[in-house]
């Protein structure tokens, strides 16, 4: 599961990493939670010969998918993970998977271990070797009664590799840099053709960091979130408490 994340990295690199056309100016955010704002990027405008268009389209998004189809999002949960296994074949998700796959930029996220009847505890799950990363997303709009138009999203999730099991048994997909074309690519690629790409990052490429329960509240969005917390260690040989795919669980 993905229900907290960061993107502390500089709009330049984020920039860079997705190829994307400008992006307005932005403050590092240290815990994006469901119904904020986050940024993704979604296949550009395809440009002709010696185009100098960039080829991705950058879009925030309110973090929570709405299926198009919903006359009242008050009676649905709250989706702001999708399950990779079965996106394609859900309701809710199926036409985002056909037509609007996106990535999400982020500097890592945040889990939540628990054992037996124990409070959870939070880890902040960040790239071993730092930098800015993408997790494969899914935009879809919706249109209220009065005719807005409201643009959202949701992060797609895999079982968690063996080194993060130990803290939660879902992770979010990361898509690599080489892979971004294809998983973009809604017009010649169909959901079974990048299904390859869901799958779980490779071993040792997260670490997970011991963090204080502060990152508990939305409200807090300092630095001081993913500092390593004293006392807590870092090692995950228990198997967590498996507490299902309840995305409200934490909120």
């Amino acid at each position: 599961m993905c229900g907290r994340f960061a993107l502390n990295a500089t709009p330049d690199a984020v920039q860079s990493l997705l190829a994307v056309m400008d992006i307005d100016p932005f403050p590092p955010r240290y815990n994006i939670a469901p119904t904020q704002p986050i940024l993704m990027a979604l296949a550009g405008p395809a440009g002709g010969p010696g185009s100098n268009l960039p080829p991705r389209q950058a879009m925030l998004v309110r973090w929570g998918l709405i299926p198009s189809w919903a006359k009242n999002p008050a009676d649905l949960p709250l989706l702001f993970n999708a399950r990779s296994e079965t996106a394609a074949e859900k309701a809710s998700f199926r036409a985002a998977m056909r037509h609007r796959r996106a990535l999400v930029p982020a500097s890592g996220f945040y889990e939540w271990r628990r054992i037996g009847n124990k409070r959870a505890e939070p880890y902040w799950v960040r790239p071993r070797h730092g930098g800015v990363i993408a997790f494969a997303g899914l935009m879809e709009s919706w249109s209220e009664p009065g005719g807005t138009e409201l643009d959202t999203g949701a992060i797609l999730t895999v079982d968690a590799n063996e080194d993060l099991r130990g803290i939660h048994h879902r992770m979010p997909v990361v898509i690599d840099q080489q892979d971004f074309a294809r998983w973009l690519d809604c017009l010649n690629q169909e959901p079974r053709d990048v299904a390859d790409l869901l799958r779980p990052a490779d071993p040792g490429f997260f670490e997970a960091v011991p963090v204080s329960d502060k990152v508990n509240k939305v409200a807090n969005m300092g630095p001081e979130l993913q500092e390593r917390a004293e006392g807590r260690a870092a090692a995950l040989d228990d198997e967590p408490k498996d507490a299902g795919d309840d995305q409200l669980t934490l909120f």
